[in-house]
Order: structure tokens, then C-alpha cells, then sequence
């Protein structure tokens, strides 16, 4: 009897099956299969937050299968992701399959490496209840939320709207900054820059700091007029020179929310792209035969420590000896401490195998996957490289009592720099090289620049920097991160304006009635201690029903409060009018926000329900005509047939639509004879953007699988051989063969 693991991604199957042999089956379970039901809370708020979990939708033969390959199974390993998350869809796994959580056996790996995977199957462990209760708690909390504030919402400001704990907080930070902004008033403000030349004809920029020692700001052109007045067409004196080496120490390897900053900056990537990217690498990537087949690259990517383990330091440091010297390591290896309230579970985010160079495999990867990958090899290796050393100067400089300054440096030595270059963070050391000067020595003064400048208001959010917000909040954890985001986009309280967020109307009507009615779900301090509280739970500290019972009480009381005092009379949601016009009842059309992005709609809904699309500035998108002609003729109505591009992909429909809507799907060859009739086998799209195969001639020929027919015949009875729907495994069509063969890991099927 095979040994039976269980993960949450069939795209770390390969990998893992590759490493533990043929003794064990892998399965993934595609995340959770039980949840809370969508139709009613799910939760007995008078009986202790019992939650009624039911099973997902669609996962019915999945669990069939699991059940099936449980009972024939010698030890069943829980191998789902290694966090509270995971934790929990293992337990719901354990619940499913019927095994008590002191029967378990829970592994965790932080690398899907050969090493990493067969040490956690040696350690396993029983599954974790403080932890799944602490994401039970997260998810009862934010069921709570969302399933009572939401109908609030819908009728007091408008239907379709959600509230959520977090969401509603973050959406809050988009609105406090755009206010911020609004009020900002600018000051004025001048500088003085002069242009100086040494006797022997060398040129520098000295910046005016202040008079008689202390610094001086100069708010107006009066008195840049008096400094300008003052020190016209005398000598400049140097009264201080300070030389210096500075050292500078290299940034620590990533967390979630420094990989997602540093990878919006560097590479331009949004959140929801740096994290689906980020999560490839670590389940694996298929790097050849050559390469060891299939390989996680990274370590795994939802963590807020900066540890870096032993087994990790030192094939850095011998990789740091052999391709740059002895120079280029610390004496001693670096440390770096995470921060106050980490939850310290894992690693830093790091290559899990130094070989594995970037350029070395780039040719195996996508174009995001290598910089992505690159980004966080290098910055791992300089992390544990020795510091760079650059030669500082520092001039004072007087003229007539009136102080001006100027500074240079020059790289010394590169240390880190030569793996990783982050100077758009710190461009210290590209500062101009000062030509060398004494106290006393005079400069002749070429030219002065006086300049008027404004105070600028503080920068809308962008991804990165409000990742950093909540990080530094204490506002989620780095499982949540992208989520959060991906929510307030996609829920239309706040959008995207160039590479910065701001928030929408409604999102800003929406913001103002949590601050005035649900003060608490949208505070800051609070929303933070709440995360402390679920993270004491997960310590053992406190338990699930008294964080929840805490919350429910205030909570309670307010939607009660607010549910008496707030009508929709009160609250205006203006629209917003457009130039369009409606080409069925000639109202002008205005901007709604639907679940897919702006659109225009009809003012006269629901009389009238007219559409339009528009772009992001409101303008109407006008439609091209994009489809290809097929030559084929549409057999209902006689019109022509027209290649178009759908939700899920292309198809054929005709060209009278509306008025006949007739379509086709485009057949995909798969280069197998039908068995019925020797006609081709095609692929086509089922429901879900699934696959499945007839013959083309269907439904003359009647045949139809759901597994992927291949060209090869069972060494058994000879009967044609298939792919099995979901699983890395030949088998054989003759259901009483039995023949079964698994494919290696790196051969692609579909």
C-alpha cells in the first residue's frame, strides 16, 4: 500500500512526487474544500461561534477520489501550505476524511526541495488546532463583518455594495491620504546654489545653508534676495573640511511586503502579478531533465521574518569565496532581526538553491519569472555580502557671515554593491567627486542660482507604498496583503490613476459612514490589535470564542445603533453625467461602477437599460470589428460565419448577431485517431475552461472522454491508453486492463 500526501496545488505534484519515489501518491486538494455557506452566515453567534462549514461546490468528486485513495492508503500525509491557512484546510481535510486530529500526520516544508520534503516526512506531526484557530477566528470575524454590514450598505447607500474588516480599513488609509492631499496648502520656499572655481580651475556646487552656524530657511524672494545681495562678487572661504568613509550596509533578504515594494518599483510589477509569480517559483518550475526536472525555486513567499537559516548561509558564503574572493564576506555572518510582532514562522524569501543561477536557467523560465526570481537571488546573496565602503567629503564653505555647503563621495570599495544595486533608494554615493580643498583656500564665484520652489503634498498610494502602510499598521499579515488589495480594486472603492490609487465616489461615501457609524472596524489601532489577538490565539494565549466574543459585543451595539439613525434620504450618491447620449431614449448616460469596471448606463434604469462601455476616464470605447472571416456559412439564417474572441477564448458565431445567435466552438486537433471511426479527435471547452474529447464528427460518432486520448496502446491488452483527467498518469481504456502507469515529472500533458 502507497503512502498517500496531500497538497494544495497540483503544481507542486510533479516535484514532490519526483522526490519521495514511487511508494507515495500525491494529490492536491486545490485549496479548501469546505467553507462557510454563501447563502446564510454560517455562524451560531449565541452558541459559542459554532461555524456550520459545508462542502464546496464542485468538490464532490474530488473528495469521492480522496476518500477512495485515504482508505487504501498506508499513512496519509497533510502537506498543504505552511502557514495558519494552511493549517486549517488541513484540518478540514482531517474532518473530511474522517481521521481525528491526534491521528494526523501534518509535514510543513519551507522550499519544495528534494532535502526539505523528505526531512518534513520524517518529522511529521499532529495538525495544529491553535492555528486553525486562529484562521477560524479571521474567517468568523470577517464573516461577521461582511454579512452584516453588507445589507446595511445596500440600503442605505446602494445594492451590490460589501464591507469587510480589513478591506473597509485600507480603503480608509486611500481616502485619508486623497483628503490629505485636497488640504494641502503649499508654502513657498528658494534656494541658492553657487557655482565655484578653485584657483587651479576646478568647479564644484556649493548649496546655501545658513548664517552664522545656524541653518536659515528662505521663504521668499526677499530674502534669497538678501543672501544673493550679500555674497554677489565676493570670494568664497573654506572654513571646515571633513573627510570620512562611510560604511553601508546592505538590505536584508525579502519578506512579503519588502518583495512586493521593492518588485513595484524595480520591475513595475502590481501585487496580484509579483505574488502569482512569486507562488510558481516555489511550487516549481520544470528546469529539464538537465536541471534536475522539476524544482522550486524559492523559499516560500508569505512570511514577515528575516531569518535566514545555517543550511542557507553557508552555501552563500562558499558562493560569495569562489566568484568574488575573500574580501567580499563578512567577518562575521550577518544577522537580522525581524520586527517587533513578526510571526517569525518561516524564512526570508530566498533562492532554495544557490546553483540554480539566474541566467544560468533563464531560457526555462517565463520573462516575469526571471526577473522576479533574479530580484530575489540577488538581493538574498547581497544580503550576506560584506558592506561597501565609500570616501565622503563635507565642505562649509562662508561668504560675508552667510554658510553654503557642499559634499561628494567616491565608491571605495563595492561589497554588496556588486550583486545588488538599490542606489534609486540611497544615491548617496553617486554624489559629485569634490576636488581636493583646504581650510582658508578662496573659490571665485562663477554664477548664483536662486530658485523658487513649492511644497508638494504627500504622493497618493501606490501598491508598494500601501503594502508598507499596512505592514507598518500592524493592518494584516503577509498572507493577506494582495488580497486586500485585489478586494478594494475589484469591489470599486478605490482604482488605479497611472501607477497610484485613489479612491472612487462611492468608496469615499462608503469610507465616511464606517467612520461616523462603525468607528472601530475602520480604526487603525484597533484593527491592529485585532490582529495581535488572532495572532495570541495561535500562540495558545487567549482562545477563539472570547476574541470573537469581545468583538461581537461592540459590533453589535453599533450595527444596531446604526441601523435606527442612518436612512438612504440622508445620503446623496451623486453620479456622475456623461456626453454620451442614449441611443434608445436620449437621456444623457452616466458612470456606473459594476464588477467588471465603469460602465455608461441609462439614468431612466430600470425603463430603460441601455449600456455602453467605457474606458477609465469615462470616454466611450468604440467597437471594432475584430473577427476573421471562416468561409463558412451560418446553417440557421445563411450569414456569414466570423472567428471571435470571448470570455474563455475563440469561437465562431455569426456575423447577424443579435438577431441569429448561433455559435461554434473551434475544434483543437490532438493528433489521435477517434477509435469509433478513425476520424480526428478534437479538444473542446467544457464548462469551468475545462477540457474534454469527441470526435469531431460528433455527435454523428458519439465518442466522448474526459481523459486526453494519446497515440500509444496498453503493453497488456493493447487497447488505447489515456491521460487521467487531473493526474500525472497513463491509463489504460479497457476499464477491466486495470494497466496504470505514472508519467515521469517532467513530461507535459495537458
Amino acid at each position: 500500500m502507497a503512502n498517500l500526501v496531500i497538497i494544495e496545488s497540483p503544481f507542486k505534484a510533479p516535484a514532490i512526487k519526483n522526490y519521495l519515489g514511487s511508494g507515495y501518491k500525491v494529490f492536491a486538494s486545490v485549496g479548501h474544500l469546505r467553507d462557510l455557506p454563501k447563502s446564510s452566515l454560517g455562524v451560531d453567534v449565541e452558541n459559542g461561534f459554532e461555524a456550520h462549514y459545508i462542502n464546496i461546490r464542485g468538490k464532490g468528486d474530488l473528495i469521492k477520489e480522496l476518500k477512495k485513495e485515504a482508505k487504501n492508503a498506508n499513512k496519509i500525509f497533510f502537506a498543504t501550505d505552511p502557514d495558519r491557512e494552511g493549517e486549517a484546510i488541513s484540518w478540514h481535510l482531517a474532518n473530511v476524511l474522517g481521521i481525528p486530529v491526534e491521528q494526523t500526520r501534518r509535514i510543513c516544508f519551507n522550499a519544495i526541495t528534494k532535502s526539505a520534503v523528505k526531512e518534513a516526512v520524517k518529522n511529521p506531526r499532529n495538525i495544529d488546532l491553535e492555528l486553525v484557530n486562529s484562521q477560524q477566528a479571521r474567517r468568523i470575524l470577517d464573516r461577521i463583518v461582511g454579512y452584516k454590514l453588507s445589507p446595511f450598505l445596500w440600503k442605505t447607500v446602494r445594492s451590490g455594495l460589501s464591507a469587510g474588516r480589513v478591506q473597509s480599513v485600507v480603503t480608509r488609509a486611500v481616502v485619508d491620504r486623497e483628503n490629505e492631499i485636497r488640504a494641502f496648502v503649499p508654502k513657498e520656499y528658494w534656494t541658492v546654489e553657487a557655482l565655484l572655481t578653485t584657483e587651479k580651475g576646478s568647479k564644484l556646487t556649493a548649496h546655501f545653508y545658513g548664517k552664522g552656524g545656524d541653518k536659515l530657511e528662505l521663504s521668499d524672494r526677499a530674502m534669497a534676495d538678501t543672501v544673493l545681495s550679500a555674497v554677489d562678487g565676493k570670494p568664497f572661504h573654506v572654513t571646515s573640511v571633513k573627510k570620512a568613509v562611510r560604511t553601508r550596509n546592505p538590505a536584508p533578504p525579502f519578506t512579503t511586503s519588502t518583495l512586493q515594494q521593492e518588485a513595484f518599483r524595480k520591475l513595475g510589477f502590481q501585487s496580484q502579478r509579483i505574488m502569482r509569480v512569486a507562488q510558481e517559483l516555489y511550487e516549481g518550475i520544470n528546469l529539464g531533465s538537465a536541471n534536475g526536472g522539476t524544482q522550486g525555486l524559492i523559499t516560500y513567499m508569505r512570511t514577515d521574518s528575516l531569518r535566514v537559516s545555517p543550511e542557507a548561509q553557508a552555501p552563500a558564503k562558499a558562493h560569495i569565496l569562489e566568484k568574488y574572493g575573500d574580501a567580499y564576506c563578512p567577518k562575521t555572518e550577518r544577522v537580522y532581526k525581524s520586527k517587533n510582532g513578526a510571526q517569525d514562522a518561516h524564512e526570508a524569501i530566498r533562492p532554495a538553491n544557490l546553483e540554480l543561477e539566474p541566467d544560468a536557467i533563464k531560457k526555462q523560465l517565463t520573462p516575469d519569472q526571471y526577473k522576479l526570481y533574479k530580484l530575489i537571488y540577488s538581493r538574498f546573496m547581497a544580503s550576506q555580502m560584506a558592506s561597501a565602503e565609500l570616501d565622503t567629503v563635507n565642505l562649509e564653505l562662508e561668504n560675508n557671515g552667510y554658510i553654503f555647503r557642499a559634499s561628494g563621495s567616491t565608491l571605495r570599495f563595492p561589497g554588496f554593491l556588486a550583486v545588488y544595486d538599490d542606489t534609486e533608494e540611497d544615491d548617496e554615493h553617486k554624489k559629485e567627486r569634490l576636488p581636493e580643498l583646504h581650510e582658508g583656500e578662496a573659490l571665485a564665484c562663477e554664477k548664483l542660482l536662486p530658485e523658487q520652489h513649492f511644497t508638494e503634498p504627500p504622493a497618493r498610494y501606490n501598491e508598494g507604498s500601501l503594502v508598507k502602510f499596512m505592514e507598518e499598521k500592524g493592518i494584516g499579515r503577509p498572507s493577506t496583503y494582495n488580497a486586500i488589495i485585489t478586494t478594494i480594486l475589484s469591489r470599486g472603492y478605490v482604482e488605479r490613476e497611472g501607477k497610484s490609487l485613489k479612491p472612487t465616489q462611492i468608496g469615499e461615501i462608503t469610507n465616511d459612514i464606517m467612520v461616523k457609524q462603525f468607528n472601530n472596524i475602520v480604526d487603525y489601532a484597533f484593527t491592529a490589535r485585532m490582529e495581535d489577538e488572532l495572532d495570541s490565539i495561535a500562540g495558545g494565549e487567549t482562545d477563539m470564542v472570547t476574541v470573537l466574543s469581545r468583538f461581537y459585543e461592540g459590533f453589535e451595539k453599533d450595527l444596531a445603533l446604526a441601523e435606527k439613525t442612518v436612512s438612504k434620504e440622508e445620503i446623496t450618491v451623486p453620479e456622475q453625467e456623461t456626453d454620451i447620449i442614449c441611443d434608445k431614449c436620449g437621456a444623457r448616460m452616466v458612470i456606473r461602477q459594476g464588477r467588471f469596471g465603469k460602465f455608461a448606463a441609462c439614468p431612466n434604469y430600470p425603463a430603460c437599460k441601455n449600456t455602453k462601455p467605457v474606458d477609465k476616464d469615462g470616454k466611450l470605447v468604440e467597437k471594432t470589428e475584430t473577427a476573421e472571416k471562416t468561409g463558412e456559412l451560418c446553417e440557421k439564417c445563411g450569414g456569414e460565419m466570423l472567428k471571435r474572441r470571448g470570455r474563455y477564448g475563440e469561437f465562431i458565431a455569426c456575423s447577424n448577431y443579435p438577431k441569429c445567435k448561433n455559435t461554434k466552438q473551434i475544434l483543437k486537433p490532438v493528433g489521435v485517431p477517434c477509435p469509433k471511426c478513425g476520424a480526428q479527435i478534437v479538444a473542446k471547452n467544457g464548462k469551468n475552461r475545462s477540457f474534454f474529447y469527441s470526435c469531431e464528427k460528433y455527435p454523428e460518432c458519439d465518442f466522448l472522454s474526459w481523459d486526453q486520448p494519446t497515440d500509444k496502446t496498453c503493453p497488456d491488452c493493447g487497447a488505447p491508453l489515456y491521460v487521467k483527467k487531473g493526474k500525472q498518469q497513463l491509463v489504460c481504456h479497457e476499464k477491466s486492463c486495470g494497466y496504470k502507469k505514472d508519467l515521469p515529472a517532467d513530461e507535459g500533458v495537458r
